[in-house]
């Protein structure tokens, strides 16, 4: 569980710089390797595993395991399609795979993206109810296989899952003014990662800094 303020670095492409100063690396799990998880381990860095838990993304090996009918509308990125997270029965043995491979290479925790698709437009009637059951899932999965999880963005429902996730991951709290949502973290003792992409670095660091986050631009 990564202690408010712990220093990050987030990188999904490969390959992988390791030689940023940080605590902590935030990479894809599938394209980054079982090597480079074992090189930043020896820094004594800790390592989380990026996997895509709410949609379907074309151009992993793994896509033909979701049936198009669990796949919904565009989520903005090319290839991905968002899920329909109340199928259980055809997602929960997905992700348990994918999650098999984080604790294969090594990886330490899990940062599952898009776990707010209620709130997107997917396609199907999903409700807040129907998220908090898939993330509880994926809250499960994880500590099953000894890995922390982070919970992304999803900042409405913080309150309710900061007890059954360790610790946070957000992007543009603070452009948008929604940061106070993840004090939660904070004061549970777990680290709040946040990225900026507008914002110049003045504008929220100090922020930032007194509310215990763990930032960057």
């Amino acid at each position: 569980v990564p202690r408010p303020g712990a220093t990050w670095q987030w990188q999904l492409t490969t390959p992988v710089d390791t030689s940023v100063d940080a605590e902590v690396y935030d990479i894809d799990g599938v394209e980054a390797g079982a090597d480079t998880v074992a090189a930043l381990h020896r820094a004594g860095l800790k390592v989380i595993c990026y996997v895509n838990a709410g949609a379907a993304e074309d151009f992993r090996a793994d896509h033909g395991a979701f049936p198009d009918d669990v796949q919904g509308g565009p989520d903005g990125w090319h290839g991905e399609r968002l899920l329909d997270i109340r199928r259980l029965d055809v997602l929960r043995p997905i992700m348990a795979a994918r999650f098999d491979t984080c604790r294969q290479k090594g990886f330490d925790g899990v940062e599952a993206d898009l776990v707010d698709g209620y709130v997107q437009d997917s396609g199907f009637p999903l409700t807040a109810a129907d998220q908090l059951t898939y993330n509880r899932m994926l809250a499960d999965l994880a500590h099953e296989r000894g890995l922390s999880i982070g919970l992304k963005n999803d900042l409405d429902q913080v309150v309710e899952l900061v007890d059954e996730f360790d610790f946070a991951v957000n992007e543009q709290c603070f452009q948008y003014e929604e940061c106070d949502l993840l004090a939660p973290f904070v004061r549970a003792g777990k680290a709040v990662f946040t990225a900026e992409y507008e914002l110049e670095p003045a504008a929220f660091c100090p922020a930032a800094r007194a509310a215990g986050f763990s930032s960057m631009q």
